[in-house]
């Protein structure tokens, strides 16, 4: 029997000061974003962030891409706030990188450009944001209102791409972040909000192809939650068929 290739996804890798059997410092990726992926019949594969001083090629990274039939923009450090036209750095901000940051900004750019399914996650949903265009709070305002370690409810916004993936309208979900959205970008549509009022879920209703961006981690889940993992499930349904 011909086993049918799985649409290749494309992930960016984090870069890590440590890593368990590793001698030096690497290039990782969350075992439970990969295998939610899996599960949902994708390949993922771990892309290397190159952008010199801080700036990625835009034909370069289009190229890369091209080979792929999705992409999933994965959690991480904060982005520098210069990036989104804020003066000064919160005492709170950390792990950035400006070869990481120049590199996600340009992939969300390209993926949104040519047409390529595309899944933002956490930090991801903010690339997405601040290369639509928009800007975050550096600090959502101390331990108290930041949402680290937390699983609360999330309404989402009937009728989107993110209600329509999940199956669903209000969900529970585990995020890891200090930072949310201040200013939605060009064009983009909040799908999602948490109590406090925090974006939880970005669309864009003119994109080329199927996209959503989320705050949370829908990957800590998935494995259990249904609506979690048809997040996975959607983005490898809109692949395109591998080459």
């Amino acid at each position: 029997m011909t086993v049918p290739p799985r649409p290749l996804i494309a992930l960016p890798a984090r870069f890590s000061a440590t890593a368990s059997a590793l001698r030096y410092t690497a290039e990782v990726t969350a075992r439970a974003l990969v295998e939610a992926v899996w599960r949902a019949g994708g390949e993922p594969a771990t892309i290397h962030p190159h952008a010199p001083g801080g700036t990625a090629d835009p034909a370069e990274v289009a190229a890369r891409l091209a080979r792929f039939d999705g992409v999933l923009l994965p959690g991480g450090g904060d982005l520098a706030p210069y990036r989104y036209g804020v003066d000064g750095v919160h005492e709170s901000v950390y792990d950035v990188d400006e070869q990481q940051d120049g590199f996600d900004l340009e992939v969300a750019r390209q993926a949104l450009k040519s047409g390529l399914p595309l899944l933002a996650v956490c930090r991801g949903l903010q690339v997405a944001n601040v290369a639509l265009g928009g800007t975050l709070e550096q600090d959502m305002g101390g331990t108290d209102r930041e949402h680290r370690h937390v699983v609360h409810p999330v309404t989402l916004e009937p009728g989107s791409v993110l209600a329509a993936a999940t199956g669903a309208e209000k969900v529970e979900v585990s995020c890891y972040h200090h930072q949310r959205v201040d200013r939605p970008g060009d064009g983009v549509r909040v799908t999602a909000r948490a109590a406090d009022g925090t974006v939880e879920g970005l669309e864009l209703p003119d994109a080329r192809s199927w996209f959503t961006a989320v705050q949370w981690h829908p990957e800590d889940t998935a494995h259990r939650n249904a609506a979690q993992q048809g997040l996975f499930d959607a983005l490898v349904r809109e692949a395109r068929p591998a080459r």
